[in-house]
């Protein structure tokens, strides 16, 4: 394969993680005993830009559908992070009611919502039907399309550019990275901004992330290479900021090269944490082989784990039907055969199975009528909203356990 950056030849794998469905696949009762279509999932390493990615096995229109499960309200955490963003990108570009905001794959309009509240002016572009109307519903402008450089073109001929473009955790799921970037440009305005949030690649290595390596995510970042593929597209990254989501995450602010905004800035947060990723060695290539190593000694951790506790009769179930537990699932050969079920709190998914290892999707209310031995948090980055959900369970010592970055129990 060639990078999708650079074009560069990529001949040897990073980590195989085999043969895998699509992680948010879910399966209908009715088709329990079809045939699931697989994937390979191998991530590769460009030895020229380190841009980490998987080959395309699958159409984004094929993941992103008129029946997209994933909801962003359902989430308090997600809800106060955004509400926080708004009130913090308010302030610091001084947005007001003349000012126009634009975010990609704004899904439920989660985010929007709070711009609509204080009458700044806006657009989400979200390009899953289920997801957009809900948004439409609850009063934010939505544009039910994927975001490219054609639909770039069609926004600036109606005159329509941005102070603010958003893009949190939606990068990684582009394929074609080059279209897209230049796209932004396109839209935003002479001293617009861009925000731009995405798991940090360092932290996904250093911390055994590997379940958030799916086919619906083609892109791992680290700052170095996102800056070189903003430059390429003349867009300078003038700020960022670390955060605690998604086990470390990055936010990046961007702007055209050049600018009054970009003279002005210092760049010295930018500069810090890509001295800490070079000191990392995230500039070779040796430094991407660790990953296959830890996932496999967390694969046989897991299994050790929750085999001991078949043994002795304990039933084991799991919470949060997502796609990052998927991978997880899957990599390690874990079916219903280990766990009985899974609970979620989503509507769309409860009656469901997941893909390929066909565990049940169950209301969330199935914990206290089961009252089982073990529950495995598979979304482990909302750990500490699903522990406080999940504190009724001590009434009859049930043991919660996540394994990634290690198995923890509580």
């Amino acid at each position: 394969m060639r990078c999708k950056f650079c074009n560069t030849a990529i001949s040897d794998a990073t980590f195989d993680l085999g043969n895998t469905a699509i992680s948010n696949a879910l399966i209908e009762e009715a088709n329990l005993n079809s045939v699931e279509e697989t994937f390979p999932l191998i991530l590769y390493t460009c030895s020229k830009c380190f841009l980490v990615q998987i080959e395309e096995q699958v159409a984004n229109n094929r993941i992103f559908t008129e029946e997209y499960v994933y909801f962003s309200s359902l989430s308090k955490f997600w809800l106060e992070h955004a509400k926080k963003f708004c009130e913090d990108i308010k302030n610091y570009l001084s947005l007001d009611s003349k000012s126009f905001v634009i975010e990609i794959a704004s899904n439920d309009g989660y985010l929007l919502r709070n711009f609509v509240e204080v009458g700044i002016n806006c657009l989400g572009i979200e390009p899953t039907k289920s997801t957009a109307d809900t948004a439409l519903s609850n009063g934010v402008p939505t544009l039910i399309e994927f975001f490219n450089l054609d639909l770039a073109k069609q926004l600036k001929q109606k005159n329509i550019s941005a102070d603010l473009i958003i893009l949190n955790n939606v990068l990684a799921h582009v394929p074609e990275i080059n279209d897209f970037v230049g796209a932004l440009k396109v839209v935003l305005k002479k001293e617009g901004t861009i925000t731009v949030e995405f798991p940090h690649l360092l932290e996904l290595i250093k911390n055994n992330q590997f379940d958030t390596i799916y086919h619906e995510h083609y892109f791992y970042f680290s700052l170095k290479t996102l800056q070189n593929i903003f430059i390429r597209h003349k867009l300078s990254i003038y700020n960022v900021e670390q955060l605690d989501t998604h086990g470390g995450s990055l936010r990046i602010y961007a702007t055209h090269e050049g600018n009054s905004l970009d003279i002005s800035s210092h760049k010295k947060s930018v500069e810090k944490i890509i001295k800490v990723e070079i000191n990392h060695g995230i500039n070779t290539i040796n430094f991407y082989s660790q990953l296959g190593n830890n996932a496999d000694r967390l694969k046989l951790n897991a299994l050790k784990y929750l085999v001991a506790k078949k043994i002795l009769n304990k039933s084991i179930v799991a919470f949060g039907a997502a796609a990052k537990g998927n991978t997880f699932l899957n990599y390690c050969g874990i079916k219903k055969d280990i766990i009985d079920f899974v609970v979620d709190e989503t509507p769309y998914k409860i009656g469901k199975y997941l893909p390929q290892s066909k565990i049940p999707i169950l209301p969330f209310e199935m914990l206290k009528k089961v009252k089982p031995d073990v529950i495995v948090i598979l979304p482990w980055n909302h750990k500490e909203e699903i522990l406080a959900k999940l504190e009724f369970t001590k009434s009859w010592n049930a043991e919660i356990v996540t394994f990634i970055p290690e198995l923890k129990c509580y």
